[in-house]
Formats: structure tokens, sequence, C-alpha cells
């Protein structure tokens, strides 16, 4: 069976604290949540009637069981999500300032399970069958999973829609928050790898800057169509989202107005629907409102994964020119 969707990269457990406003340390109580980027890409996805499935590796304790269940019970195939024994599943905190800060804490030591997917164990037959699929900077960070995902993109060759998630960590890399240790020029080479077998690529401002060495969004675009990329796609902040195609479509839209409670997972949200108004073969101004929209309704919730938007929820978003 060809899935719609299959997503590959991070996963781990969020706990985010059920008061906002208030430092980590003063915070009492925390709700538990499926999480990882690619993860919730899927989740995404599946909340909007697509067949999808995630490659990724957790724990093998209780946290790696409770990712199963929450994955099976959003419709998402956990069928390549292994364990590794010895190392923990990964738990990310944060903190919740509203509207537009909102600080991660990664415990991912003394390696997560998640870059130890490995090139040998894929199916690459069902990666290349797959109608998109997606992969993260961040699986580029460490080996195994650096040569597994690169392995994937080069069995794949552009078969289908193939998505890059630019995904700029710095403290995945080896580096500080800021990239103060090791910046950009570390990740360069194996981004511009990656997207010589993507058709699309997605990113901030950041990691457009990352993965081209351009800032600007005009021009990162063209960088990245350059890199030999079919659609580039610039999340500009409170300017919206720039998309260009190599064919000379060309469209740019701006945020849905929304009053942000957590900003963590909007981006996720965007992914889930791009990949299915692509699959849709709706035009890049539609794409675009559509996963703005949804990206929206997520940043006005607490969660990532449990707060994926339904069809019918971003209709109504769009209808209302906001989130309500």
């Amino acid at each position: 069976m060809a899935y719609d969707l299959i997503t590959m990269g991070r996963i781990g457990v969020d706990l985010y604290p059920l008061q906002t406003g208030v430092p980590l340390a003063q915070v009492s109580s925390f709700g538990k949540f499926l999480g990882g980027s690619a993860t919730n890409v899927a989740v995404a996805a599946a909340r909007l009637g697509r067949n999808t499935a995630v490659i990724t590796r957790t724990g093998e304790d209780a946290f790696g069981a409770y990712l199963h269940e929450a994955l099976r019970g959003f419709g998402v195939d956990d069928r390549w999500v292994t364990p590794v024994p010895g190392l923990n599943t990964p738990v990310t905190f944060c903190e919740i300032f509203p509207p537009d800060d909102f600080p991660l804490y990664f415990y991912r030591q003394p390696k997560a399970p998640d870059l130890e997917i490995d090139a040998h164990e894929l199916d690459l037959d069902a990666v290349r069958d797959a109608r998109v699929f997606w992969v993260t900077g961040t699986g580029l960070s460490e080996e195994p999973s650096r040569t597994a995902t690169l392995a994937a993109l080069a069995h794949r060759a552009k078969a289908g829609t193939t998505v890059f998630d630019l995904d700029w960590r710095p403290m995945f890399w080896g580096g500080d928050v800021d990239g103060s240790r090791r910046g950009p020029e570390a990740a360069r080479p194996f981004y511009a790898e990656a997207l010589r077998h993507t058709t699309v690529a997605v990113g901030n401002l950041d990691e457009v800057e990352v993965a081209t060495g351009v800032r600007e969004p005009q021009a990162a675009a063209q960088a990245l169509l350059d890199a030999g990329v079919e659609i580039a796609v610039v999340k500009q902040g409170p300017k919206g989202v720039l998309a260009v195609s190599r064919d000379g479509d060309r469209a740019e839209v701006p945020p849905l107005p929304v009053n942000v409670l957590n900003g963590l997972g909007a981006g996720d949200a965007f992914g889930g629907s791009l990949c299915h108004g692509l699959l849709e073969g709706w035009d890049l101004e539609k794409i675009m409102r559509h996963a703005n929209a949804a990206g929206a309704i997520v940043a006005s919730r607490l969660e990532c994964s449990s707060a994926m938007p339904t069809p019918e929820e971003i209709d109504a978003a769009l209808a209302a020119g906001a989130v309500l």
C-alpha cells in the first residue's frame, strides 16, 4: 500500500506547562503530549484525512510505549517506529510567554533514539512509493541518521513529492543555541546534498539562510530553486509566507489574525496542510492560505499534536478571516 505521506525524523514527549506566563522553575503542573516535528506533520496530515506513517525511533521505555499508543490514536502508522535499547525517549519542556516567547528545553542526551535511524533498516520501496516523503534538517545532524536520510532521498530520486523541512536547530549540531560554537557552515554541505533530491523546500528566514547563505526572502527562494527544488516556501513570520515555483507561479500570503497562546507546533500544522494541498493539486495561493490557517489554529491552542485542526476548522477560520 502506498502512503499519502511518510515522514522521517524527530519524535518525543512534550511536557507543556498548564500555566502560561510562568517561568519553568515555578510551574506546578504539566500536560503530556506526542511531539517531534516530523511526527507532528504526520499527525497534522492524518487529521486532514491522509494515510500517513512516520519513520523514527524511541527508547525502549514507558514513554516509548506512550508514543506508539498516541500515534495509533491519531491514525498514524507506527510500523517503522522502533526501539533503541539503552537510550531514553526524548522529553521536551517549554515555557509559554504569549504572544511570541516560547523557550524550548530539549532532553536528548546522551543521544536521541531518532538519530539512530539506520539506512540498512529502511523500507526503501515504501519510501519511494509514498506520494509525499518528508525529511528534516535535524535528521542530517548526526550519524547514522544523516546517512539514512540521504540514502532515502537518493533512492526516492524525486519520485512523487519530496519535501525538505530545513528545520535548523543549532544545539543539535553540537553548537550553542545561538550557533556560536558551530555555525551553519557545518550543516550547509549536507543541506545542499539533501536539496539535490528535493522537490519542495520549506523554512523560515533563519533556516533558508542556513541552507543557502541568503536571508532576503525573494533571493533565498531563488537560491533554493537554483539548488534543485521545484517549489520554495519561505516563512516570513509577521509578514506571512512566500512560495515560488520553478514554473513561475508565485504566492505571498499574509498571516491569519490569531490570539497566540502557544506558537510551538504551528509550523508542523502548516507542514501537514502543505502536504495535503500538494496532494490535492491546489494552486500555490490556496495551499499557502490553507497552511497559514492550520498553523494559526494550532498557535491559538496549548498543545501541538492533539491541537492539529480538522478540515472543517480550517474552512471556518478561512471563512471568518481569523481564528476566533
